[in-house]
């Protein structure tokens, strides 16, 4: 199947092929004809997958459609509204809206928080046809009157999932409350947890389910590798691999802003060019950030999971978790980041023993054991048991309470020394000591 059997304007398919694409993906076949008839949609979808071509290429379709008249006097309306959680996948959207619209003349700009109102207000003031956005700066400016969202047509939800992670979920019932009620409406998520199904019950209309992959599935070509550490071992063991292996490229995911900055630190100290990228970042530090890695002026981009759903890198070779997301969903989406368009890429996971469960619980989520590599210097303490879970209860230290499930067999300490016919404790026999 090509893209000319899925219904496509000859412009459209133009603009797809001198980007490299001649045959659709398997979200694309199903998805594309579905969105063409008019109905709303709910699509499950890992990203790497071809999502985003999925629902903006029907969009530029029905939009350039000349046999449908836009207004007789006056600016046309704002007709497509695409929200998203983040700045990253903001840019890409819209990145991807400006490549297969080349031939066209619509329109598409983005508003995302982290940057001033003023250029988005004059923006705003000229034509749009299809508008990304942020939930929260889309309100910003709903609440000074600088954007008419009376006109949508086409109302797509990316990324829902992360979105609800997110906490919008409030700000997004606030903008479908402002839209048309006659519209379209198409959700696209990675997961079906309960809220995404609640969230869709109320938003779509009779939908058409598209599930292009199972929602545990990753990339067929990305390779999966654990490397055993101990914790204070693992800066110098992942400068290690990035050394010795000559990795270019390498995206590195931890769970706190301030532990990527002090990665990002400690890399480029050891001559490793790297650079942070977070929540914390200005948007043109971010945008700065994100540009310098893809053409590889930095070697290594150190990101907390802001970065897992927005960065488009085709031919990105490695990424690295060097702390485990609590979340096993968080793992297919941070290394959904490579291994795309047919592209083999590494998955690599820097484990420590109290990891172990969140390792049983992603292998659970994936449908499989990672291999894991020990290397030399490397080898953690008590590495015969790492992969066993501690499951012994720990006993109560002295001077603390035992607890059980209906608490009938708790006996505080003074009980305890009254009906020991002993005098009470007071409070300054349980103050902590101070450390020595």
């Amino acid at each position: 199947m090509s893209f000319v059997d899925l219904g496509l304007s000859q412009p459209i398919i133009n603009a797809v092929n001198e980007k490299g694409y001649n045959e659709p993906t398997r979200i694309q076949k199903e998805a594309i004809p579905v969105i063409l008839e008019g109905h709303d949609v709910l699509a499950g979808a890992q990203t790497g997958s071809g999502k985003t071509a999925s629902f903006v290429l029907p969009i530029l379709h029905m939009l350039s459609d000349k046999s449908v008249k836009g207004p007789s006097s006056g600016r046309p309306k704002i007709r497509a509204l695409i929200l998203v959680p983040t700045r990253e996948l903001a840019n890409q959207v819209r990145d991807n809206v400006e490549i297969y619209s080349k031939n066209l003349t619509l329109t598409c700009t983005e508003i995302i928080g982290g940057v001033g109102m003023k250029a988005q207000v004059n923006r705003l003031r000229s034509r749009v046809d299809i508008l990304v956005a942020t939930p929260g700066r889309l309100l910003d400016h709903v609440a000074q009157g600088t954007i008419d969202l009376t006109g949508i047509q086409i109302l797509v939800l990316d990324e829902a999932d992360r979105m609800l992670d997110m906490g919008f979920i409030a700000n997004i019932k606030k903008i479908m409350a402002l839209l048309p009620k006659n519209r379209q409406n198409l959700l696209f998520s990675a997961t079906f947890s309960a809220e995404i199904k609640k969230l869709a019950d109320g938003l779509l209309n009779n939908p058409r389910l598209i599930e292009a992959e199972s929602n545990n599935s990753t990339a067929p070509l990305i390779t999966h590798k654990i490397y055993p550490v101990d914790v204070e071992k693992k800066r110098d063991l992942l400068k290690h691999l990035i050394v010795m292996n000559n990795w270019q490229q390498v995206l590195v995911f931890t769970k706190t802003k301030h532990g990527a900055d002090k990665l990002a630190y400690f890399l480029e100290k050891n001559g490793i060019p790297s650079a942070a990228l977070h929540g914390n970042k200005s948007q043109n530090v971010r945008t700065r950030t994100l540009s310098d890695f893809k053409e590889s002026k930095i070697q290594v981009m150190v990101a907390t999971d802001i970065a897992a759903r927005g960065i488009d890198i085709i031919d990105l070779p490695y990424v690295v978790n060097f702390d485990l997301p609590n979340v096993p969903e968080d793992y297919v989406h941070r290394i959904g980041r490579t291994g795309r368009a047919g592209k083999e890429g590494f998955a690599v996971s820097l484990v420590i023993k109290d990891d172990l469960r969140l390792l049983l619980d992603i292998e659970h989520k994936i449908q499989q054991k990672i291999d894991e590599e020990v290397v030399e210097g490397f080898k953690p303490t008590d590495y015969a048991n790492f992969r066993v879970l501690n499951k012994a209860k720990k006993k109560p230290t002295q001077g603390q309470v035992k607890t059980s499930a209906t608490k009938t067999n708790a006996v505080s300490p003074n009980h305890k020394a009254r009906a020991e016919g002993k005098k009470p404790y007071s409070s300054k026999t349980f103050t902590k000591k101070k450390p020595v």
